[in-house]
C-alpha cells in the first residue's frame, strides 16, 4: 500500500477491477494478538489460514475483486452493493462460533480507477468505517444503505470517524447487540474543510506524546501558518481510544482576557459546575489552540493539570509556556515531497487541469514548505503560472531575508501574505482590512451591514484564499492573515466609525436571537455561540462607549447563558456592567434578576439573595413594581436556606405577577418550583398538582426545556409513589423532547430516572442508564442530591441480582454510550 497526496492508493496483482459505482468492503480480525496468545503460533495459523479461506470464497460467489490483503485484514471491491453485503453476511455466517471474528464496513462510492488502483477518499473512508466495529458486527455507510435498502439494517445513528470528516451515518446488518462503535464520541472537534495531506512522521510522534505516560502538557510551537493547528486536531483524533472522557477543542484565538481561558475549556467540555471536579480522575484530552497571547492562564493551567491526573492537553503556541509539566515539539516546516503534494492539490482545487513542471518544487522551496504560503501561493494558479508565481515572489522574499532577529520563516509567510495583499485591487484592499473587527468569523449579512462588503468583492478575497469558509453560512479569517488586516485597517482610520457599527449590529441581532434564547430554539442558540466572539468585541467596546447598550447586550444574552452554561463568563459581564450603568431603571433591575439566576446556578446563595433583592428595590423604586425573575431567584435562595414555608409563599408570589405581566415562562417556572419543594417535603399529591400545571403552561408556550423537565419531574412522582410502570410513558415523553434539542441537562435526569423504573423488571438494563446517566451528569458537573438520591439509592438496591462482573461490566457500557444512544436504549423499554 503507499500514499500519495491526499489518497489512499492500493496496489494489486494485473486484474480487472469494477469501475464507476464500486462498493468497498473491509474486514479486520478482531484481537489477533490475544488469539495468538491463547492459540499458541500452530493454532492461530491454521484458524487463520481457515478464515482467509472462508471470507474469500464468500467474495468470489459474490462477485469481489480481492484489491489487496495485509495480514489478517482484506480490501475487496465489488461492483454492487448487494454482492457486497451479501459476502458480508454469508462470511459472518460461516465463522460464527470459531475462534476468528470479523468486523466488516462496506461503504459505496465513484473512486477513480487509474494504472495504479482506486484513487479517492471513498477507499479511506470504507476502511475506517470496518475500524468503528466489533467481532462480529458489518457496518454500513449510507450511501451502501441507499443501494441495499433497510430491510434487517439497524440505524446507529450518525458517528465521527478519526479522519475528522462529517458525522456519518451508519447502519449496523442484523440487531445483535455489541459494545458502542469505536468512533469519536464527546467531541467537538472542527470538520476541516480540506484533507489532511502528508506529516505522516510527525502525526505518529505526537499521536505517541499523547499516548504515552510522558508529561501531561504536548505545547506545539511554530511561526504561524506551520500547520500546527491542523497536526494538533489530526493527532487528537488518531488518540481518541485512550480518552473515554472525551476529546475535545479550544479555540482561543478571539479571547483577550487569559482569566476567560478555563471558562472557556469549562464550556467546552460540558462543566456546569467547577472544572477540576468535572474533570476529576477522568481520561480526558483538551486541544487549546492559539495560546501565545493568553501565557497569563499558564498558571491556571499549571493547577488544573495538577489537579485532574488523567487529563492530557495537547496546546499549539508560538512559544513555550515554560512548565514544569511541559513536553515541548516544535512543528517543522513540510518535507519537500508533502510541500510539492500540497501545493498540487490545493492548486487542482482551483484549476483542476494542473500538472506540476520543475517550477513548482524550486517555488515550494523558497516558501520555506510553509502550508499557509504555499496555499496563498496555490490559490494564484487560475491566473499565473508557477515560473510567474517565483518571479513576482523571489524578490519580496530576498529583500525581506536580509534582516536579522527573526525567525526566517515567518519572514518568508509575512512577505507572502503581504505580496498577495499587494495584488488586490483598492475595493478588495479595503474590504480585507475592515474585515478586521469581525472575530471567530462572520455571516454575509454581517459583513454588508459593518463592512459595506460587495458580495463579488468578498467572493474574490475567498477566492485568493485571504478570508475563507467556515461552513455554510460563515466565513473567517485565518489569525496570522488576520494580523496583517487589523493593521490595514488601524492604518485607515476606519477603527472607531466600524466598532460602533459593529457594536449596533451585534446588540441587535441579540435583541433579535433573544426569543429563541427564551424558547430554547436550536438555531437561536447555534447563532448565538457561533456569534459570541463578536458580541464579546461589541461588549467591550459599549462597556467604554455606552454602559447602558452593554448592559442590554447582557441582558439579551440571558438565556444563552443559561441554557448554554457560560455561567463564569456571564457573571464578569454583570458585575461589568452593573459597576458601570448605576441608573435605576428597569434594565439594571433586569440585569440584577438575571445575575441573581446565574449565582443561584452555582449555589452561591448568599450572592443570589443580595443581588435579587436589590433587584426588587431598584424595580419597585424605577416603576413602582416587582419583577417576577427576582421574586422566584429568592424563594430559591430561601428553599436553599432551609425555609421552605416563605420560599413557597415566594413562588406563589412570583406566580401571580408571572399572571399579571403575561410572562408565561415565568408562570410555569414559579409552579415547576413549588413542585419541586414539595416533592422534597415528601406531599407527591401536592407536588404532582404543580408540576402538571407546570406542563400545561410549558407545553401552550412551546417551552421545551421545561415541556421536558416538567414531564421527567411526573416519572420522578410515580417513582417515589411506587408506580414504576406509570412512571415510564412521561419519563419517555421527556427522553424524546430533550434528545430532540440536544438538552443534556434533562436528558441525564431523565436517563437516571428511567434506570429506576427498570431496574426490577432488567437489572442489566438499568445498570447500563445508570452508568450513561452517571457519565452526562459529569459532563454537565451536576449531582444527584435530596429526592433524586432517594431514588437512586433504592434503584441501586435492586441491582443486587446481577453478579458483581456483570454488574460493573454493563455500568462501563453504559458510560461509554453517546447520550443519543443512551436515549435509544433507554426508549426500547426492559426485557421482561
Amino acid at each position: 500500500m503507499a500514499r500519495r497526496g491526499r489518497y489512499v492508493i492500493l496496489q494489486w496483482p494485473m486484474r480487472e477491477l469494477p469501475s464507476g459505482t464500486v462498493t468497498f468492503l473491509f474486514t479486520d480480525v478482531e484481537g489477533s494478538t490475544r488469539l495468538l496468545d491463547t492459540l499458541g503460533a500452530a493454532g492461530y495459523a491454521a484458524a487463520l489460514a481457515e478464515h482467509r479461506q472462508v471470507v474469500r470464497g464468500a467474495f468470489a460467489v459474490h462477485g469481489g475483486v480481492e484489491v489487496d490483503t495485509q495480514g489478517d485484514a482484506f480490501f475487496v471491491a465489488f461492483p454492487t452493493a448487494p454482492g457486497a453485503l451479501a459476502a458480508a453476511t454469508a462470511a459472518a455466517a460461516a465463522l460464527e462460533g470459531g475462534p476468528i471474528r470479523v468486523r466488516m464496513g462496506i461503504h459505496s462510492g465513484t473512486p477513480l480507477l487509474t494504472d495504479e488502483g482506486y484513487v479517492g477518499v471513498d477507499v479511506h473512508r470504507a476502511a475506517r468505517i470496518a475500524a468503528c466495529g466489533h467481532g462480529g458486527q458489518i457496518l454500513l455507510s449510507a450511501a451502501a444503505r441507499a443501494l441495499v435498502g433497510d430491510e434487517g439494517l439497524l440505524d446507529l445513528g450518525e458517528h465521527r470517524l478519526k479522519d475528522l470528516s462529517a458525522a456519518e451515518r451508519l447502519y449496523q446488518v442484523g440487531d445483535a447487540s455489541f459494545p458502542p462503535l469505536r468512533s469519536l464520541y464527546r467531541t467537538n472537534l472542527p470538520v476541516p474543510a480540506t484533507q489532511f495531506l502528508g506529516r505522516g512522521r510527525e502525526l505518529a510522534e505526537v499521536t505517541a506524546l499523547l499516548a504515552g505516560d510522558g508529561p501531561p502538557l504536548v505545547t506545539l510551537t511554530g511561526p504561524g501558518g506551520v500547520g500546527k493547528t491542523r497536526l494538533a486536531l489530526q493527532a487528537a483524533g488518531a488518540a481518541a481510544d485512550r480518552f473515554a472522557g472525551g476529546v475535545f477543542w479550544v479555540p482561543l484565538a478571539t479571547l483577550t482576557d487569559p482569566r476567560l481561558v478555563l471558562p472557556e475549556l469549562a464550556q467546552a467540555v460540558g462543566a456546569r459546575g467547577e472544572l477540576v471536579e468535572h474533570i476529576s480522575d477522568q481520561h480526558v484530552l483538551v486541544v487549546l489552540d492559539n495560546f501565545e497571547h493568553l501565557t497569563g492562564a499558564a498558571g491556571d493551567l499549571a493547577g488544573l493539570l495538577a489537579a485532574c491526573p488523567n487529563l492530557r492537553v495537547v496546546l499549539t503556541s508560538r512559544e513555550l509556556l515554560r512548565l514544569p509539566a511541559e513536553q515541548a515539539y516544535p512543528v517543522p516546516e513540510l518535507s519537500p515531497e508533502d510541500g510539492v503534494g500540497l501545493f498540487v492539490a490545493r492548486a487542482r482545487a482551483v484549476r483542476p487541469a494542473f500538472e506540476p513542471g520543475a517550477a513548482v518544487a524550486e517555488l515550494c522551496a523558497r516558501l520555506e514548505q510553509l502550508p499557509l504560503a504555499l496555499e496563498l501561493a496555490a490559490a494564484r494558479v487560475r491566473v499565473l503560472t508557477p515560473e510567474q508565481l517565483l518571479d513576482r515572489l523571489s524578490g519580496r522574499l530576498d529583500l525581506l531575508k536580509a534582516g536579522r532577529g527573526v525567525d526566517p520563516r515567518q519572514q518568508t509567510l509575512r512577505a507572502t501574505i503581504e505580496w498577495s495583499h499587494e495584488l488586490l485591487d483598492a475595493e478588495e484592499k479595503r474590504l480585507f482590512a475592515r474585515l478586521a473587527v469581525f472575530r471567530g468569523g462572520w455571516t454575509l449579512e454581517a459583513a454588508e451591514a459593518v463592512c459595506d462588503a460587495d458580495l463579488d468583492v468578498l467572493q474574490s478575497l475567498v477566492d485568493k484564499s485571504l478570508v475563507r469558509a467556515l461552513d455554510e453560512s460563515r466565513l473567517f479569517m485565518l489569525e496570522t492573515i488576520r494580523e496583517l488586516a487589523t493593521e490595514r485597517l488601524d492604518e485607515s482610520g476606519d477603527v472607531e466609525a466600524l466598532s460602533a457599527r459593529h457594536a449596533r449590529f451585534f446588540s441587535g441581532l441579540a435583541a433579535a436571537l433573544a426569543p429563541g434564547f427564551e424558547s430554547s430554539d436550536l438555531d437561536a442558540f447555534r447563532c448565538g455561540e457561533d456569534e459570541l466572539p463578536n458580541f464579546r468585541v461589541a461588549f467591550a467596546w459599549l462597556l467604554e462607549h455606552d454602559a447602558a447598550g452593554a448592559l442590554t447586550l447582557a441582558n439579551s444574552l440571558r438565556d444563552l447563558w443559561f441554557g448554554r452554561g457560560y455561567l463564569h463568563e456571564a457573571r464578569r459581564w454583570y458585575a461589568d456592567a452593573l459597576g458601570r450603568h448605576q441608573r435605576v431603571d428597569r434594565d439594571r433591575a433586569e440585569g440584577l434578576a438575571a445575575a441573581s439566576v446565574i449565582a443561584s446556578l452555582q449555589a452561591d446563595w448568599p450572592e443570589t439573595r443580595r443581588l435579587a433583592e436589590e433587584s426588587l428595590r431598584v424595580e419597585y423604586e424605577a416603576e413602582g413594581l416587582v419583577y417576577a425573575s427576582a421574586v422566584l431567584t429568592l424563594g430559591r435562595a430561601l428553599l436553599a436556606e432551609g425555609r421552605p414555608d416563605e420560599a413557597l409563599e415566594r413562588f406563589r408570589q412570583a406566580e401571580e405577577l408571572a399572571s399579571a405581566s403575561g410572562s408565561a415562562r415565568e408562570v410555569a417556572m414559579a409552579r415547576f418550583n413549588a413542585g419541586y419543594l414539595e416533592l422534597d417535603r415528601g406531599d407527591y399529591r401536592r407536588a404532582r398538582a404543580w408540576f402538571e400545571a407546570a406542563r400545561d403552561v410549558f407545553d401552550a408556550s412551546d417551552h421545551k426545556y421545561g415541556a421536558a423537565r416538567a414531564r421527567a419531574a411526573l416519572g420522578a412522582i410515580a417513582l417515589h409513589d411506587g408506580r414504576g410502570d406509570e412512571a415510564l410513558p412521561p419519563l419517555r415523553e421527556s427522553l424524546e423532547i430533550a434528545r430532540s434539542m440536544g438538552d443534556r441537562d434533562n436528558l441525564a435526569w431523565a436517563l437516571e430516572l428511567c434506570a429506576v423504573a427498570v431496574s426490577e423488571p432488567d437489572p442489566a438494563l438499568a445498570a447500563r442508564l445508570f452508568g450513561a446517566a452517571e457519565a452526562l451528569r459529569e459532563t454537565l458537573g451536576s449531582t444527584l442530591e435530596g429526592a433524586e438520591l432517594v431514588l437512586h439509592e433504592r434503584g441501586l438496591a435492586s441491582l443486587d441480582s446481577l453478579e458483581p462482573g456483570a454488574l460493573s461490566e454493563a455500568w462501563q457500557e453504559g458510560r461509554r454510550l453517546m447520550p443519543e444512544e443512551a436515549a435509544a436504549l433507554a426508549l426500547q423499554g426492559p426485557v421482561r
